[in-house]
């Protein structure tokens, strides 16, 4: 049994990694700066505080127009997606529920795509059409999986989720694939969106804050009543909880978390399985920890995933999905076996 101070520690060592994986970020690059300088530079641009980096105004314009939005923004999109994954695993209880095998990516992709393609629409309505999208994929694979759990004599199981998730995402990304058609000009542009780019600068930060803000708000609320739901509904009922209306507001700030990510960053994938799934095994089950700790720790994750896209085949840049999928493929293989295990 884990000692509930060990609480703040996991807290403050997830916070420290996050740290020094910001400033790995921004470290990464072409130019060479050292890190005492980085570090000077970044103490300096704190409010009331100044301190002498030494560094030439190009090389100060360098970090803070280029590499500081990219790493936020990838702090950003990593902490939502494995926020997301944890919210979703525990509005359906089941281990595998991401926001990317389970339709809600690819909904929100595909709406963003015809908001792109087909609407002549600013880009701060495409996180509300991936919003839409994003819920409208989750609810197809949910609805699916129940339909062929019941079919089938079981109640929506593990396997039969993913695979509902799996049929419905390969379908919603067929559709995205032809909407594309519309714009061959711009097929590379939206190739690249598909694999995941976090280099939009300032304003792709400043697009997703507020999304981000109220749908991490409203999950890390809901860590303590997911808790109770995890014993099932009766049971929360009984302790006065309403489960329907918990599942409702958990799913729906999950998918808003999601299209927030999909619409500035693209499809990036097995963040929201990697980092719940390492964080419950490091810290416990409870909600109430795993909540923020898959918040942290999806921001440094996807801020190093970052940083070994941007310098692992220099000057060329990899696509930062594809990092993901090499780390979150295997590891995905690695959890379904242990859950097929866990249910023999």
């Amino acid at each position: 049994m884990r000692r509930s101070g060990a609480g703040p520690l996991w807290g403050a060592g997830a916070l420290a990694v996050l740290a020094c994986s910001m400033v790995a970020g921004l470290l990464g690059g072409a130019a060479d700066i050292s890190p005492w300088q980085v570090v000077l530079q970044v103490v300096d641009w704190l409010p009331l505080v100044h301190a002498d980096s030494g560094l030439a105004p190009v090389e100060q314009g360098l970090l803070y127009e280029i590499r500081l939005p990219r790493v936020l923004v990838a702090a950003v999109v990593g902490g939502l997606l494995a926020l997301a994954g944890a919210g979703y695993q525990g509005v359906f209880r089941n281990p595998l529920a991401d926001p990317y095998l389970l339709g809600a990516a690819a909904g929100a992709g595909l709406a963003a795509t015809v908001t792109i393609v087909l609407l002549p629409a600013p880009a701060a309505t495409i996180p509300v059409a991936a919003f839409a999208g994003a819920v409208g994929g989750v609810l197809l694979a949910y609805t699916l999986g129940n339909t062929a759990g019941r079919t089938g004599g079981t109640a929506g199981g593990t396997a039969t989720l993913v695979l509902a998730g799996v049929a419905v995402t390969s379908f919603l990304t067929a559709i995205q694939t032809f909407v594309q058609q519309f714009k061959v000009e711009e097929l590379q542009r939206i190739y690249a969106w598909i694999l995941g780019d976090v280099g939009g600068g300032w304003a792709q930060f400043w697009l997703v804050l507020p999304y981000a803000a109220v749908s991490s708000v409203l999950l890390l609320l809901h860590g303590r009543m997911l808790d109770v739901l995890s014993v099932g509904d009766e049971e929360a009922t009984s302790l006065g909880v309403r489960a329907g209306r918990v599942r409702f507001v958990v799913l729906l700030a999950a998918s808003l978390a999601t299209a927030a990510a999909v619409a500035v960053s693209g499809l990036i994938g097995f963040v929201g399985i990697v980092v719940p799934h390492v964080v419950r095994r490091l810290a416990g089950g409870s909600y109430r920890r795993v909540l923020p700790l898959s918040l942290v720790g999806g921001a440094a994750f996807l801020v190093v995933a970052d940083l070994i896209a941007r310098t692992v085949i220099a000057p060329a840049e990899l696509p930062i999905g594809v990092v993901t999928m090499f780390v979150g493929a295997p590891f995905f293989v690695a959890v379904l076996r242990m859950t097929r295990q866990a249910a023999t």
